[in-house]
């Protein structure tokens, strides 16, 4: 029975984790101590995600990645979830900041796995395919919204703003503040309706980026799976787009790699006290830093390859799984569903991506996987990322997605709620 599996987990532990969490369940309480919430998450983590494999079709565009979050977030609105459960998973995921712990160990492991000169080149042409591509999505999605008869600053401001906005924390809320003092609007009022348009953003794009995966797959000279440049230069270390790792790497080695990551997320907080640059991209660019410098040893670059790729293959999913439970309003999402919202979402990031994928194929890069980094423009910040790279197999992709969505969506909000205070208002 041990070749039969739930995501990673073996059937009969998967069942005997499922009876321990019931027994707890059933006595009426559920400790959210770490040892505890591993199991929980991992246990319905990975059956949302198992269920989401398996639908036919659109298993295999993202259905995975997009059942581990919204599953749960439907199952807490119509109370299908043990109120112990969600108690108990809202305060871990809140208390822990587990999800920043999970995005630096893979944003630097991703980025020690990476050719040194293929990172570079990576990090100096990204700019332009996004650039070109918010541009035409913001046109395309302002001409879909004035053919359903829209007003364009509704448009602009409340639906195609906060697709691009970098997230809920980074870019939602800022912008709710903004409104809150510019619009002379309540705060909770202008969140209820940027929130929505957030995460129909961030649903799409993952559909989108589980496509172009399928695509790579169907038309392998479009795709580096998993690396932005075509690698020319084999005299560098030669490094695939996955971690390949010898597999002979010591606890100590791995330890090694893990305290890195966190180390260079200490940075990174540290940056932000002091310059307010967010921790992530602090923590990203000391990592790019310590990369091109030859800043740690081998062993130790081979220790942060093999947390990267535990975390990614085994945190996944519970993450999802967390992010669904603690901070995806369901009622938020079916409340946005119209027709004229969707069409404007969608028309604006399929625009946005297609214009990634082929500005990013006219400068020599590989189109499927500038286009996944574009789809990163339009998600729910680090959470959506995880999403969206789940979805399309490229979570190497993490440094860059973490500039097209921290980044872009800082400079996005920033310019607009300027121009929206002193020329509109």
């Amino acid at each position: 029975m041990d070749t039969w599996k739930v995501g990673i987990i073996p059937l009969p532990l998967f069942l005997l984790a499922g009876a321990l969490i019931a027994i707890d369940c059933l006595g009426g309480k559920l400790p959210s101590d770490i040892v505890v919430m591993v199991a929980t998450l991992a246990f319905f983590g990975f059956a949302c995600g198992e269920f989401g494999k398996r639908l036919p079709i659109i298993g295999k565009l993202g259905a995975a990645a997009i059942c581990a979050t919204f599953i749960p977030s439907a199952m807490v609105y119509y109370g299908l979830l043990p109120d112990v459960v969600v108690e108990s998973t809202t305060k871990f995921y809140k208390s822990t900041n587990i999800l920043y712990l999970y995005i630096c160990c893979i944003i630097v492991g991703s980025i020690m796995s990476m050719n040194r000169t293929t990172l570079i080149q990576g990090f100096l042409r990204i700019f332009f395919p996004m650039l070109c591509g918010e541009i035409v999505g913001m046109l395309v999605g302002m001409g879909v919204g004035l053919l359903l008869g829209l007003e364009p600053f509704q448009i602009f401001f409340f639906i195609i703003l906060p697709i691009m906005a970098g997230g809920v924390g980074e870019g939602a809320i800022p912008l709710s503040i903004g409104y809150a003092t510019i619009l002379h609007m309540d705060q909770g009022v202008a969140l209820g309706r940027v929130l929505p348009m957030v995460m129909l953003g961030g649903l799409t794009a993952i559909i989108i980026s589980g496509c172009l995966n399928q695509l790579g797959k169907r038309f392998p000279h479009l795709t580096g799976e998993g690396q932005l440049m075509p690698n020319r230069d084999n005299t560098d270390e030669k490094t695939p787009a996955t971690p390949a790792f010898s597999g002979k790497a010591d606890v100590t080695t791995i330890a090694s790699g893990a305290l890195l990551a966190v180390l260079l997320y200490m940075l990174g907080m540290l940056g932000h006290k002091l310059i307010g640059l967010p921790a992530p991209v602090g923590m990203l660019f000391m990592a790019v830093l310590v990369k091109l410098v030859h800043g740690v040893s081998p062993k130790i670059l081979e220790g942060s390859q093999v947390v990267y790729k535990f975390f990614q293959t085994s945190v996944t999913y519970p993450i999802l799984f967390a992010v669904g439970v603690a901070i995806t309003p369901w009622q938020e999402l079916v409340h946005a569903f119209t027709l004229t919202n969707l069409l404007v979402i969608v028309s604006t990031v399929s625009a946005l991506v297609a214009t990634g994928f082929f500005v990013g194929k006219k400068i020599g890069m590989h189109p499927i996987d500038v286009a996944i980094v574009s789809c990163c423009q339009s998600g729910q910040g680090g959470t959506g990322d995880v999403a969206i790279l789940t979805a399309g197999n490229r979570m190497s992709l993490m440094p860059f997605a973490q500039i097209a969505t921290r980044i872009g969506g800082a400079i996005n909000v920033s310019v607009s709620l300027l121009v929206l205070g002193n020329f509109l208002v």
